[in-house]
């Protein structure tokens, strides 16, 4: 018997992970403009539409509880995916420094947007505090002009 539980723990230590985020192999299928496209249009407007609703939703909590726990699931899902973009994406793969690079203050602008990204997620994730809302608005519209192409809109 212990023996069959110790196979069974080794088992799902060693059981593959599966994370959502976009492999890190220089596919070329995505690009900056794409990933900030979805966080902007997807996550952030999720993430935006459900503080609102769960203000709403909160105002007679007996009666829409059902709906205010999906909202609520729904925006800490986005806000984390938001997070987990910036890390694995934008941390990860896009931001660089290498040993000619003369100039170090677009990397620190850009290091330091990235932070303010995921604690503005954050932020989102636990209250639905309309400040924190429109810092994660700002701070990425901030990250798209830093890693956006400078096409016309």
């Amino acid at each position: 018997m212990k023996s069959t539980i110790l196979a069974l723990c080794a088992l799902c230590l060693l059981a593959p992970v599966t994370i959502f985020a976009h492999c890190q192999v220089p596919c070329g299928i995505y690009t900056d403009d794409n990933v900030l496209d979805q966080l902007l249009e997807s996550d952030f407007k999720t993430v935006e539409k459900a503080s609102i609703q769960i203000i709403e939703l909160s105002k007679d909590p007996a009666t829409n509880a059902h709906q205010l726990t999906r909202w609520i699931i729904n925006k800490e899902s986005h806000a984390q995916a938001i997070q987990e973009t910036i890390t694995n994406y934008f941390l990860a793969q896009r931001l660089k420094l290498t040993e000619s690079d003369t100039s170090k203050d677009t990397y620190l602008k850009k290091l330091t947007t990235c932070h303010k990204v995921i604690v503005a997620a954050m932020k989102c994730k636990q209250s639905t505090d309309p400040t924190a809302v429109k810092m994660l608005h700002d701070q990425l519209h901030v990250l798209q002009e830093l890693f956006g192409s400078k096409k016309e809109n």
